[in-house]
């Protein structure tokens, strides 16, 4: 996996990358309420704002982390946001993306660089 400085995660799987924000984040934000997810085909640039959450402290945007295609949500997020404190890193991702250019994956920190970024 890579970690973006907005605490991220990236997992590549096949063809995609899977994204989702980090135990640190969600811990920061506390309990999720609200999560809203981009469409499916939507087209993206790195840096685009494409989902919505809302927890009990603050609204934060999930900027892409990469220039694809969102080819997948996760819908489970919509009726239960909370999975994103219980599972940050396993079954609370937010989206797939499609690269368009997978060499932007080689921006981000390893798991060792962001566990130094966020100590």
């Amino acid at each position: 996996m890579k970690y973006t400085e907005e605490h991220e995660w990236l997992r590549p799987e096949d063809d995609v990358i899977v994204v989702g924000i980090t135990e640190h984040a969600a811990e920061q934000l506390g309990d999720i309420v609200f999560v809203e997810l981009p469409e499916v085909g939507t087209e993206v640039t790195k840096d685009d704002e494409v989902v919505v959450i809302e927890s009990v402290k603050a609204a934060s945007d999930i900027l892409a982390p990469i220039d694809g295609e969102i080819v997948e949500v996760n819908e489970a997020l919509v009726d239960n946001p909370g999975m994103v404190n219980d599972d940050p890193t396993g079954d609370a991702w937010f989206f797939k993306i499609k690269p368009s250019d997978a060499s932007q994956m080689d921006d981000y920190m390893s798991e060792e660089e962001y566990n130094d970024l966020i100590s």
